[in-house]
């Protein structure tokens, strides 16, 4: 596994550069989620996921479910730099017949373990592939990032509940704590709290990191490897839109569009 962390970082850009790329002009795309994440999908994809090169169904594959669905602009850009997915196909984002639709097909476009978008269920789904992965005697791990405005929706927590019961340390869940969801903060729609330590609550090991921080990031998907008997939960805090000025901590930019100004701006920035 490559500790680079400069590359890591320049990875985390790109995927930006991609998200922006594919949310292009005067279309509606998730730009603010999609950018929150890309350090910690850099970090996934880039240092910590086990996966063979060329054979995307290996059975002993790390596996990450996005529950967050309709972010999922930043997984294709990811796969998009892993060769999975051609990237001619980022500009056929959301149109007829592309492989790459507002949320993620598992049987449309490779690389990804499952559908997901209606929120809440990502958690539940990784928490089934886990306890599969452990009945085969699979050393796979399932890592899931959620939204924290997701987090709103009770199967989370019943799924939480659930994974602790089964003592399932082969799974990650990372919460991309941005503090904004569709339209507002997160405190002011439903506080979710201290998130850290409410799934401490539910019987899951979990710590706060900054998302934004590769060594942060790094360091805490190499702890998760050391939890044993329990599920691990990284509450990742990070910035709505993080890279793109205009859009940092903004609700309007969850699901928005941009000009053709914004755009450049956008672009140039991520230079």
């Amino acid at each position: 596994m490559d500790k680079d962390l400069s590359r890591l970082e320049s990875i985390a850009k790109q995927i930006r550069r991609n998200i922006v790329r594919m949310v292009g002009v005067g279309k509606t795309g998730h730009l603010g989620g999609s950018c929150s994440a890309a350090d910690l999908v850099a970090a996934l994809y880039f240092y910590k996921m086990r996966r063979r090169e060329g054979d995307l169904k290996w059975p002993d594959r790390d596996r990450l479910i996005f529950s967050k669905g309709h972010a999922a602009l930043c997984q294709y850009a990811a796969l998009g730099e892993l060769n999975v997915i051609d990237k001619a196909e980022f500009d056929r984002v959301k149109t007829l017949g592309s492989i790459l639709q507002g949320h993620p097909d598992m049987n449309k476009c490779p690389g990804i373990e499952a559908n997901t978008g209606s929120l809440g269920q990502g958690l539940s789904i990784s928490m089934g592939i886990a306890l599969g992965k452990r009945l085969d005697k699979s050393p796979a791990r399932i890592y899931c990032i959620l939204g924290d405005g997701e987090l709103n929706e009770g199967q989370c927590w019943e799924a939480a509940m659930a994974a602790a019961n089964f003592k399932l340390d082969n799974l990650v869940a990372i919460v991309d704590r941005n503090y904004v969801q569709a339209t507002d903060a997160t405190e002011r729609i439903m506080d979710p709290g201290d998130v850290e330590a409410k799934f401490r609550a539910f019987g899951w090991e979990a710590w706060t990191i900054d998302g934004h921080n590769m060594r942060e990031i790094v360091d805490a998907l190499d702890k998760a490897d050391t939890v044993k008997g329990k599920p691990a939960a990284i509450v990742a805090n990070t910035v709505k839109g993080k890279g793109v000025a205009f859009a940092e901590g903004k609700a309007a930019f969850h699901n928005g569009a941009l000009t053709q100004e914004q755009y450049d701006e956008a672009m140039a920035g991520l230079e």
